[in-house]
Order: C-alpha cells, then structure tokens, then sequence
C-alpha cells in the first residue's frame, strides 16, 4: 500500500437517477456522499491508508464520478467486494435506497481501473426540483 499521503485518493460514486428520475434536491444528494465518506472513515479508521490520508487533512484527494442507477451502483460494489477493495455502499434507510458508495483511500493505481468508464459527477441545476430555497433571491 502507499506510504504517502499524495499519492492516495478516495472515490465516491453517486447516482446520477437521484437528480433527474427521482428529484432529490442537490443538498440531499451531497449528504449522502458525506455518510458515506463518514462511514468509510469509522470502519477504516485503523487501516494504514486511512491513517496516512487523515494525517494531511489540508491534502486529502477525492474523485466524486457519476454512475447511472441503483443496478450499476449495486454491481460496483459486488464488484469491488470480489476484488476486496474496501468501501462503503450508503443505503439510505428507512427508504433502504443505495445512494452512494465510497472507498477507502487507495494508491490511484491500485484501484482506479474500476472506476475507469464512469465520468465526474455533474449536476444540471435546471433538472433540479425547484424550492423557494434555491429559487429565491
């Protein structure tokens, strides 16, 4: 594993479907990705790549992708669980939909042929629902 905090990265994979097909409000979606990255920090708190990527806080590494819906993030995570790539699959309860998944810090080399065909997650403000929260001036 890497001994040095720059070369770490952590990913976090969202469900683009949130947005369009079931209109979750931006924040809504942002606080699933933070459980999730939470919870990756409990369960793997002892491990060595977590403690290194912690112990810069100021130089810590993310990649948010987008990934299609509930199938493809469901078939993500069996897939990085047969390859024993340690995340977390976030399921929002008590609705239990999986949201988010986000792995512990690896060396980019390690683990970054998994997330190869998925894009950086981005968010057309326009198919957002609209509230008097973000529609107000």
């Amino acid at each position: 594993m890497s001994t040095s905090g720059a070369g770490l990265v952590q990913y976090v994979v969202v469900r683009k479907d949130l947005f369009t097909c079931l209109a979750w409000p931006v924040g809504a979606v942002i606080a699933q990705a933070c459980h999730a990255a939470t919870a990756v920090t409990h369960l793997f708190h002892d491990d060595d790549n977590m403690k290194t990527y912690l112990a810069d806080l100021d130089n810590m590494h993310k990649v948010v992708l987008g990934i299609d819906g509930e199938t493809k993030i469901r078939q993500l995570s069996e897939k990085l669980s047969e390859a024993a790539v340690d995340h977390k699959l976030w399921i929002e309860q008590p609705e239990d939909i999986p949201t988010c998944l986000v792995t512990k810090p690896y060396a980019k080399q390690e683990v970054s042929k998994y997330f190869k065909k998925l894009k950086l997650l981005k968010v057309d403000e326009s198919q957002s629902p609209k509230t008097e929260e973000n529609t107000s001036q």
